[in-house]
């Protein structure tokens, strides 16, 4: 892993996260108890401040950034699906992120909502909880039920467990 301090800005990281050893972790971050960070993602504070909730998730190749005035916020039980990209949004508990999903700058994504696989989501635009977003440009198609919502919580829980078990297994054999 590399986990850089840009200027003065340091990145603040709870001693149980997990961190995969091709991530970047530069500037203003927190990193919450139980989160993790997986394989080539990258969380970028150097423009503003970029916060991880306990127990969320970003996976392999995501991209995490903002723009000053825009912090990115990302809230408790969260997964960010592979190749994500958030720039400056808020992202409330519970949700899941979609496989190459866009999320720009000021957009709101209400709690335990699923943004659907490649959806792009432009700036500012704000959607209420327990939704189902998809599309270019995003659009809510329907309220989630509560065994989706449910769905959503045991997903982002596999990654906590899964992030212990790489902690803790993982071995390098070359």
């Amino acid at each position: 892993m590399a986990i850089y301090q840009f200027g003065e800005l340091t990145p603040d990281i709870h001693d149980d996260v997990y961190i995969a050893d091709t991530a970047d972790v530069i500037g203003q971050v927190t990193l919450k108890a139980r989160s993790s960070v997986w394989y080539q993602a990258v969380l970028r504070g150097d423009s503003d401040h970029l916060e991880v909730g306990e127990e969320s998730n970003i996976q392999d190749g995501a991209v995490l950034h903002a723009d000053p005035g825009y912090p990115l916020k990302i809230g408790k039980g969260v997964t960010v699906g592979h190749q994500a990209m958030l720039h400056g949004c808020t992202v409330g508990d519970g949700c899941l992120i979609g496989i190459q999903a866009v999320v720009l700058n000021g957009a709101v994504i209400g709690e335990n909502s699923l943004v659907g696989a490649g959806a792009f989501i432009k700036e500012g635009a704000v959607f209420p909880p327990n939704s189902l977003i998809v599309g270019s440009p995003a659009k809510v198609v329907r309220e989630l039920s509560a065994e989706a919502i449910e769905g959503l919580k045991l997903n982002a829980q596999s990654y906590v467990m899964r992030g212990q078990q790489h902690a803790t297994t993982l071995k390098r054999i070359d």
